[in-house]
């Protein structure tokens, strides 16, 4: 990462270290340019108008559900900023998280890092019920099959084609996730995920 950028826009990681990104679960995922640089387009009269990047970012964040059959992912809500990218993925039970339980202790997550404002969608029903605390491991094996390799192909993707368009686009090394722990949390996530655009101007990541 060029000095310019180092630490300036970091993102600390939330994750937390017994949970097992793979298991069955609905995740709240935020990715970020790289120095929240205006790669995927602009807001106008509150309504995201994307790039020619932000069109590609769309189309590969589709094509992520279509890859991955065998990980049976359910897309919820989804928006794409200028500068970062925001979105709702359940990973259902599979063959790769089918001996696991589905999740941790219910007191590891807020929602501290959505600005508590969060979500809704027709998916609420298959969010798992809450969970038990899972043996301490990490230990999960290699880093496959489960969130973490979702978004490094889901960023991988983007940055080939973007950088056929413009060489210097990058993206923060770092995502922030959330694990979403109930409807409650889902309903507010969902509707703070669709009220980004008209909310651009005081965003928390709009870069000044």
């Amino acid at each position: 990462m060029p000095n310019k950028f180092r630490n300036k826009y970091r993102i600390s990681s939330a994750r937390l270290h017994n949970w097992d990104y793979g298991r069955n679960a609905a995740y709240f995922v935020t990715i970020c340019t790289q120095g929240r640089e205006h790669y995927f387009g602009d807001v106008v009269d509150g309504k995201m108008q994307l790039s020619a990047i932000g069109e590609i970012a769309e189309t590969e964040w589709l094509k992520t559900f279509d890859l991955r059959p065998d990980m049976n992912l359910t897309m919820g809500e989804y928006i794409i900023m200028p500068n970062h990218f925001h979105a709702i993925i359940i990973i259902g039970k599979n063959q790769y998280n089918i001996d696991g339980d589905d999740g941790g202790n219910k007191n590891d997550v807020d929602g501290r890092d959505a600005g508590d404002r969060h979500a809704e969608t027709q998916y609420i029903a298959s969010l798992p019920p809450p969970p038990t605390p899972p043996p301490p491991t990490n230990q999960f094996g290699p880093q496959r099959k489960n969130l973490a390799s979702i978004i490094r192909g889901f960023k991988i993707g983007i940055t080939t084609r973007a950088r056929k368009i413009n060489p210097e686009f990058a993206w923060q090394s770092r995502y922030h996730e959330l694990i979403i722990r109930n409807n409650e949390s889902f309903k507010r996530i969902c509707n703070y995920i669709r009220s980004n655009p008209e909310k651009w101007k005081e965003d928390r990541y709009r870069k000044l």
